[in-house]
């Protein structure tokens, strides 16, 4: 399954390894230097402000949307992962 990030982003929630509070991050010397580190693989296609880091295996992208809501978002997904997809069938009415 697929989790919106922001924007036109969308990441699969097999690849996100961790969603990081943009506040978390100013306020942290060791999450300054990491994403310091791999700013090369930083994605920021939204115009609007910061407000979460969402890091996968092949990028870190820069979401709009707040921590909090993110994990809600990728939650909400698993536990429809947990359902196994049943079709049911269809009956046509005929006269």
């Amino acid at each position: 399954m697929f989790i919106h990030i922001g924007g036109d982003t969308v990441v699969s929630t097999k690849e996100v390894i961790s969603i990081l509070d943009h506040q978390t991050v100013k306020s942290s010397k060791v999450n300054k230097a990491f994403l310091e580190e791999k700013r090369k693989t930083i994605v920021d296609h939204s115009v609007e402000e910061t407000k979460s880091y969402v890091i996968t295996q092949d990028a870190i992208y820069c979401s709009p949307i707040s921590s909090l809501t993110l994990k809600r978002r990728a939650q909400f997904v698993d536990s429809l992962e947990q359902f196994p997809f049943v079709q049911a069938e269809v009956e046509e009415l005929t006269e």
